[in-house]
């Protein structure tokens, strides 16, 4: 039976892969000098999330994206990486079959039912499946298997999530499901969030992203036990190519290069509540749009994107502009006076001194950090500065060296930062104790409150001449 199944699958998927979005013809190229066809990797994924998206600098990005990247760096000798982009895990799989790609960098699952029909890398993220449902809809949701009989559940077709439910159907005879083609969970998830459909299964890592865009999501129960992610590979086609990647993925772990770029898709993924959420999302209908545009020209000053620096200023504020601290921070940046000082600010309370002073400011720590830092990383240690103080930030990274971490990663950088209020660790810091929860949480934050944002509200092109002089004058001043 399992041998009719699998036969069944793969020329369902042979089917599926005629279709010409999962065709070479349907790729995306990065911008890279042309080479040989030889040295090119072929990756086929998916427009997600978790693994392949246009950011809101209009750059190519993703989890998937990037480890792709490295990959064909660690090949050396001019590897080129090619794309090819589908709609769904059953074309991702028969683009591998096919042989119209050669790795599968779509946010796999292993399973037992995939590893008849292609081979598999070294696994490199753990996920957890659940059950997820809208809670402003559903007030009494399944807490176990036995509550999905007579309930109408959605998944993508020809996915890991079938696989489980197959099995599940053994014991729970009367379980029932849809199976959706030419889509994947991100789609779904969003259904359920709008109220289009009751249930979705889908992986613990979307979801907790996909929570901080849609906060009435929420999670019913897991399924089993975790599962490894891992990239797809033609069954003995290229063991070689296989090889490689084996050896690549133990050493960016080795080195924790997966841990920084993991960190960077998923690291403040769980930071915020559903009812911070909430009230962020209510409140850039109605608050922020009456400071958006001292945001954008705070933009046009220093260059950084006018959501980060509204993000930062709803951590900071919550976009009151008469918010003032226990210490005497005020404003919508929250200013101290030192820092107003600094920056010749007269009143902190006038969103027109602050938002530009508290951008400019922001601006001068990032210059403060290395520049062998790499981005996002030094912005996040700029941000940590701007709440702790660059001192501590400093002291962090130079702890981290001590300890064999990397001290210009921000997913190394934020545990030493911690670890500042610990006697074992601060006595034997340049600048002593910190409290260094709070810049990990305020940094944290901040990249959610932007992720919402970038997702929500459109960039900003910053006319060039205006860039210019405004640079010219932050030249002048600091002279």
């Amino acid at each position: 039976m399992l041998k009719k199944t699998l036969i069944l699958f793969t020329l369902l998927l042979a089917f599926s892969a005629c279709d010409k979005s999962a065709s070479p013809e349907n790729t995306t190229e990065i911008n890279l000098p042309p080479i040989s066809e030889k040295n090119t990797i072929t990756f086929v994924t998916l427009n997600s999330p978790n693994t392949y998206y246009v950011n809101s600098d209009k750059q190519f990005a993703g989890l998937e994206y990037d480890l792709a990247l490295l990959f064909t760096e660690y090949l050396g000798e001019n590897t080129h990486a090619k794309f090819i982009v589908v709609d769904s895990i059953e074309k991702a799989i028969a683009s591998i079959i096919n042989k119209q790609a050669d790795i599968a960098a779509s946010d796999l699952t292993v399973t037992d039912e995939r590893k008849q029909l292609i081979d598999f890398s070294e696994s490199y993220q753990d996920v957890q499946e659940q059950v997820v449902y809208n809670k402003e809809i559903n007030d009494k949701p399944p807490k176990n298997a036995k509550d999905l009989v007579n309930v109408h559940l959605t998944v993508p077709a020809a996915t890991s999530f079938v696989e489980r439910l197959e099995k599940l159907k053994k014991t729970e005879p009367g379980l029932t499901w849809e199976e959706r083609k030419e889509t994947h969970s991100e789609q779904l998830l969003e259904q359920v969030a709008n109220g289009y459909i009751d249930y979705t299964i889908a992986d613990s890592h979307l979801i907790s992203v996909l929570r901080n865009y849609h906060p009435n999501l929420d999670v019913a129960f897991s399924l089993g036990a975790p599962e490894k992610i891992a990239w797809g590979f033609s069954k003995n086609n290229n063991p070689e190519l296989l090889a490689k990647a084996n050896e690549f993925f133990t050493k960016i772990k080795k080195d924790g290069t997966l841990r920084n770029v993991i960190d960077r898709y998923h690291g403040n993924a769980k930071r915020l509540k559903a009812v911070d959420i909430k009230s962020y999302l209510e409140k850039t209908r109605t608050l922020l749009p009456k400071y958006k545009r001292l945001f954008q020209q705070a933009q046009e000053i220093t260059g950084l994107d006018w959501r980060l620096l509204a993000a930062i200023s709803y951590q900071e504020s919550h976009w009151d502009t008469f918010n003032t601290s226990p210490t005497n921070v005020r404003g919508l940046m929250m200013l101290t006076e030192s820092t107003a000082d600094k920056m010749g600010v007269t009143d902190r309370l006038d969103p027109k001194q602050s938002i530009p002073a508290g951008a400019k400011y922001i601006s001068q720590l990032i210059e403060t950090i290395p520049d062998r830092v790499p981005e996002p990383d030094r912005i996040y240690m700029a941000l940590a500065a701007y709440n702790i103080g660059y001192a501590h930030v400093e002291d962090a990274r130079v702890l981290a060296q001590r300890l064999n971490m990397n001290p210009d990663s921000w997913a190394d950088v934020k545990k030493t930062l911690v670890m500042l209020n610990d006697p074992r660790y601060y006595v034997s810091a340049k600048f002593g104790y910190c409290s260094g929860g709070a810049p990990v949480i305020f940094v944290e934050s901040i990249r959610s409150y932007h992720n919402i944002l970038t997702r929500f509200e459109p960039s900003y092109n910053v006319p060039e001449d205006s860039f210019k002089i405004a640079k010219a004058k932050i030249i002048v001043a600091a002279n």
